[in-house]
């Protein structure tokens, strides 16, 4: 999915209000920050599924009806919170009949997805940050 993607929904079949852990919220859109994009692509492998996060809304879709979107959520109101670690309120849309079992796992197999991304990150960032201690110019290394 590279350059623009187009993806379809039509009215939602059943949409109710739910809240997204802290943890799951901020590392979404600390990984939509640091890609420096409009959009972020996270493959959720266990379910088969692609979830597209942009500042409004994420929505889901089925690797196999790519373009079809099966859950949103959408309207997240982090001012609702009293702390950066407390729950964010936010609806979620269901538009495809299937779309109601996967919204039963999205929210569990997201966060897992997330958190993968978020260590492959953090490997990454320490494996170029490896190094040696230098010592100050003019001065012999102390040791210890």
């Amino acid at each position: 999915m590279n350059g623009f993607e187009t993806f379809f929904r039509d009215e939602p079949i059943e949409a109710r209000e739910l809240t997204l852990p802290a943890r799951t919220y901020n590392l979404a859109h600390v990984a939509l920050q640091r890609s420096g994009r409009d959009c972020l692509f996270v493959p959720i492998r266990s379910m088969q599924f692609m979830a597209v996060i942009d500042a409004e809304e994420i929505i889901f879709v089925d690797i196999e009806a790519k373009h079809l979107v099966e859950v949103a959520w959408t309207h997240f109101r982090p001012q609702a919170r009293a702390a950066l670690d407390a729950p964010v309120p936010y609806r979620v849309e269901i538009y495809l009949d299937k779309g109601r079992e996967s919204a039963r796992r999205l929210q569990g197999e997201f966060a897992k997805a997330l958190e993968e991304m978020e260590k492959r990150h953090l490997s990454r960032q320490q494996s170029e940050h490896a190094g040696e201690v230098l010592p100050l110019s003019g001065r012999p290394p102390s040791r210890s």
